[in-house]
């Protein structure tokens, strides 16, 4: 049965990596492209830059957090460590929020106003 606790640990350590792959590769792409956007005067290239930035942040920041889900409930499931868990992931979906009221200007339970024409 080690064997299970191995793979299940191995494979939260595999989700953990792939977040911080995603993150470093979109960024240093990002960042490039703002440069060639900055060279060029592209008007709207730092918005679109903070864009694929928080993008990024959410995605990885998701991805830490299922591998910290398996890891805890698969392999530790003890008061202490859920407690951790849940202080993890509230610290997590508040930054989460908070990227996207950066990203779209509003909190992730409101409703998108529908551009007005003109």
């Amino acid at each position: 049965m080690s064997w299970v606790h191995d793979w299940i640990e191995l494979s939260a350590q595999g989700i953990e990596v792939l977040a911080v792959a995603i993150m470093v590769v979109f960024i240093l792409v990002g960042t490039a492209r703002w440069c060639l956007h900055s060279v060029n005067k592209i008007s709207d290239g730092y918005e679109r830059y903070r864009v694929v930035l928080g993008k990024t942040l959410l995605i990885g920041l998701e991805l830490m957090v299922a591998a910290d889900i398996i890891r805890t409930v698969a392999l530790d499931l003890t008061l202490t460590n859920i407690a951790l868990l849940g202080g993890l992931v509230v610290v997590r979906t508040f930054l989460g929020w908070s990227i996207v009221v950066e990203i779209e200007g509003r909190w992730p339970w409101q409703i998108k106003q529908k551009n007005s024409p003109g």
